[in-house]
């Protein structure tokens, strides 16, 4: 036990010596931020608890990306406050979280979280030791307050470590974090596979940063990935699913996807998404939907989960509806059993929200209602709600090759035709052995179409 003990604070000391280094104060007339790029919000709430006498940063992901020269999608501020204290300096906040306790400071329609300096893990093998992780070494819970250095240390990558002080307009840099950011690699902090025993999903966001920041993940941080990725079995689906859809979001889905098949991490996340890429008609049919999603995303155009989801899980519902419509089913009832099947094996690995799995569905059962071109069918597919969603799913699958183009043609012409050219075409479609087709209603088909939007936008999606 004592070994033990020993061996793991030698460890430990060995990570945090690999990952601390003298602290680097970078003025503004170096890194080129402003207070000025920061929300109203989020300058306010920093000031005030700097005026309650306590230290408050802008921090992570936000420092980053205005150093990258984006525009950060939230601001968080780390503070030397406890929870309690920034409760207190804030009327209209609350506490949340198990594992980390956070505050989160409503103002206007923003809220800003605002997170405790964290500290070190205990290096003893107490039960409180036992408590703060698995089996497997995942943390549990982490409501270990530090300083601001020993915070540093904690955080998950050197670009995501750095302090933005917005009253100084100064960088705090404890890991050389700003000479990655210039030289375009992503490091992880300490020593890799106990950080990835820590947080699985550490490795999901190095493929997810790496893609979408164009930066180089470092040998030493992508070297145990592979080995390591079976951990991200034993994380809660719900925080899979999250994590997923901000990959798939990133604008760069596709060099994503890629990339975590390339490092094995697919297994557990979509589990069949190996053998969809090795369909030659599934890698065609996915490539091309999120090529698609990435230019939406750089357009500054919303795209819908359930549209995504419904993309990367249709092979695999296509070869389980084929196995049962050989085995004797008929179609439609068939194509319902194939996708609440897959949806259910899916949903064990990652927690796809049950309104995200009604829209997906509904994508899925509208497929073979486009291939009934004759009648008032197709007249009543155009009031569907989903008609936009699952036409641009049509269009996919005619395009990557899984049906015939002549079916795409046809849905295209008859969206931009009259209501009299679309009457023709509809009678063209009648076999003569079943006779003349009954006289329709005269209803302006105008009227029926369904919003011209993207399906990538569908709504309630």
């Amino acid at each position: 036990m004592i070994r033990k003990f020993l061996q793991k604070v030698f460890r430990r000391k060995n990570a945090a010596s690999d990952s601390a280094a003298a602290l680097v104060i970078i003025p503004s007339k170096r890194h080129g931020i402003r207070r000025q790029q920061i929300t109203p919000c989020a300058l306010k709430i920093a000031t005030q608890i700097q005026q309650a006498g306590f230290s408050a940063y802008i921090v992570g992901g936000a420092v980053r990306d205005l150093l990258l020269g984006l525009t950060p999608k939230d601001f968080d501020i780390a503070t030397s406050a406890t929870p309690e204290e920034v409760r207190k300096i804030f009327r209209r906040s609350r506490i949340i979280g198990r594992r980390f306790r956070l505050v989160h400071v409503m103002c206007g329609a923003e809220t800003v979280e605002v997170s405790t300096f964290r500290g070190p893990l205990p290096d003893n093998e107490d039960t409180l030791s036992m408590q703060l992780t698995d089996q497997h070494g995942r943390l549990l819970h982490d409501n270990v307050f530090g300083s601001q250095e020993e915070d540093a240390i904690r955080r998950d990558f050197t670009i995501n470590a750095m302090f933005y002080d917005p009253v100084k307009e100064e960088i705090l840099d404890y890991l050389n974090g700003y000479a990655d950011i210039k030289t375009k690699r992503l490091r992880i902090i300490g020593d890799p596979i106990q950080r990835y025993r820590e947080d699985p999903v550490r490795m999901l966001r190095a493929v997810r940063l790496a893609s979408k920041l164009g930066l180089q993940i470092e040998d030493k941080t992508a070297a145990p990935i592979g080995d390591l990725a079976p951990l991200l079995q034993n994380v809660p689906p719900s925080r899979l699913f999250d994590e997923m859809l901000k990959l798939l979001l990133s604008g760069h889905a596709l060099s994503c996807v890629v990339e975590l098949r390339a490092r094995g991490l697919h297994h557990g996340l979509l589990p069949m998404l190996d053998v969809i890429l090795e369909q030659p008609l599934g890698e065609r049919f996915i490539t091309l939907a999120l090529k698609n999603t990435d230019a939406r995303i750089l357009e500054n155009k919303p795209v819908s989960p359930s549209f995504l989801f419904a993309i990367l899980l249709w092979h695999e519902v296509l070869s389980c509806w084929n196995a049962l419509k050989a085995a004797g089913e008929k179609p439609l009832p068939a194509l319902f059993n194939a996708s609440d099947k897959i949806l259910s094996i899916q949903n064990k690995k990652l927690a796809i929200p049950r309104r995200f799995d009604a829209i997906i569905q509904e994508i899925w059962m509208m497929q073979p209602r486009f291939e009934v071109r004759a009648g008032r069918k197709p007249f009543r597919l155009l009031t569907h709600p989903r008609f936009r969603a699952a036409y641009d799913f049509m269009l996919l699958r005619c395009e990557s090759g899984e049906l015939d183009t002549e079916l795409g043609e046809w849905w295209r012409v008859f969206l931009s035709a009259n209501d009299n050219e679309r009457e023709k075409m509809l009678s063209s479609q009648i076999s003569p052995k079943r006779g003349r087709r009954r006289r329709s209603r005269k209803k302006a088909a105008s009227n029926l179409v369904a919003s011209p939007e993207n399906a990538l936008n569908t709504s309630n999606s």
